[in-house]
C-alpha cells in the first residue's frame, strides 16, 4: 500500500496525510530500540486504510510497544497521561509544582496574594535564589482545545496587579508564568513575548516544554503507568501523588491499594526504570 496516498482523521476532524516519519518520531521518543520501531511501523503500515483515526493508530502502535515492554509504552502515552490528570485541572497544578521542586524551586500551590486592587489564587509559587516565579496553569481535558490569546491577557492583568502591590519589596515576583498541557495560539505566544510573559506548553518553548522538562528529568506523571487502574491512579492523586518518583522515593501508598506483592513488585520495577531513563 502506497502510504503517501493515505490520509487520516485526526482527533479534531481534520483530515491529514499520513506521516511514516512522525510515527517513527514518536515510537524513538518511547525509547524503543531500532528493531521495535521497524516491527511496529510494518504491522501498522499494512493495516491502514483511508480515513483511520489517528487514535486507532495510536492504540494499535501502544498495543504493540507495551507488548515489547511496558516502559516503552508508558513513555509513549505522556501526552495521553496528561490529560488523564483529571478535568478538575488541581493535579495538573501539583505535577507543575512538583516538577519544579525537583527542578531545585522551594514550591507552594493554591496561595493566596494580595494584588494592589484584588487578591489572587496563584496556582504555583516557585522560588531559587533570585528568580521569584508566579505561575497560572491552564488545563484542557480535550485535545483539540488551544490556550488562545484570552488566556495570556488575562493572566497578565492578574500579574501587574500582583506586582503592583509588591513594589520595592523583597517579596516581588521576578516573572509570571502561564503554563498549559495543550498549544498557545501565535496569537497566544506573541502577547505573551510581547507582555513578557513566560509560556510553557506541551510542545514550547521549543526543545524545553513540557514533554522535553520530563523526558530530560525523568519526572513522568503517575497516570504513564501501564500497570495500574484508573481507580488505582485517581487514589494516588487525591493524596497528592503525582509523580512516578514520588511514588519511587515512598512506597507506602501502594499498600493502601490491596494489591498482591506480585503486582506491587511490578508496578514498583516500570515506575524505578522510568524514574531512572
Amino acid at each position: 500500500m502506497d502510504t503517501e496516498k493515505i490520509q487520516v482523521v485526526k482527533s479534531s476532524g481534520e483530515k491529514a496525510d499520513f506521516s511514516i516519519s512522525k510515527l517513527r518520531s514518536s515510537l524513538y521518543h518511547s525509547g524503543a530500540d531500532e528493531q521495535t520501531v521497524t516491527t511496529i511501523i510494518n504491522k501498522v503500515r499494512d493495516e491502514l486504510y483511508q480515513g483511520i483515526s489517528t487514535k486507532e493508530i495510536y492504540n494499535r502502535a501502544f498495543a504493540l510497544l507495551k507488548k515489547r515492554k511496558s516502559i516503552y509504552a508508558a513513555k509513549y502515552k505522556l501526552k495521553k497521561a496528561i490529560y488523564e490528570l483529571g478535568p478538575t485541572g488541581f493535579p495538573f497544578e501539583k505535577f507543575i509544582g512538583a516538577l519544579l521542586t525537583y527542578s531545585g524551586y522551594e514550591v507552594k500551590t493554591g496561595k493566596i496574594l494580595q494584588g494592589k486592587c484584588v487578591s489572587h489564587e496563584v496556582d504555583v509559587i516557585a522560588i531559587k535564589k533570585e528568580q521569584h516565579i508566579v505561575a497560572e496553569c491552564k488545563f484542557h481535558s480535550e485535545k483539540t482545545t488551544t490556550c488562545n490569546v484570552k488566556v495570556p491577557l488575562y493572566i497578565h492583568s492578574r500579574y501587574q496587579d500582583i506586582l503592583a502591590q509588591y513594589k520595592n519589596t523583597k517579596a516581588r515576583p521576578t516573572e509570571g508564568w502561564v503554563v498549559t498541557n495543550t498549544r498557545f495560539t501565535t496569537d497566544a505566544i506573541t502577547y505573551g513575548h510581547c507582555m513578557g510573559l513566560y509560556l510553557l506548553s506541551w510542545d514550547y518553548p521549543k526543545e524545553n516544554g513540557l514533554k522535553d522538562r520530563i523526558d530530560r528529568l525523568g519526572l513522568y506523571p503517575i497516570t504513564v503507568s501501564t500497570l495500574m487502574t484508573k481507580r488505582e491512579k485517581q487514589f494516588l492523586l487525591s493524596r497528592n501523588i503525582v509523580l512516578c518518583r514520588q511514588l519511587a522515593d515512598d512506597t507506602f501508598y501502594l499498600d493502601h491499594l490491596g494489591i498482591s506483592e506480585i503486582r506491587k513488585k511490578k508496578i514498583l520495577s516500570e515506575v524505578e526504570m522510568l524514574c531512572n531513563t
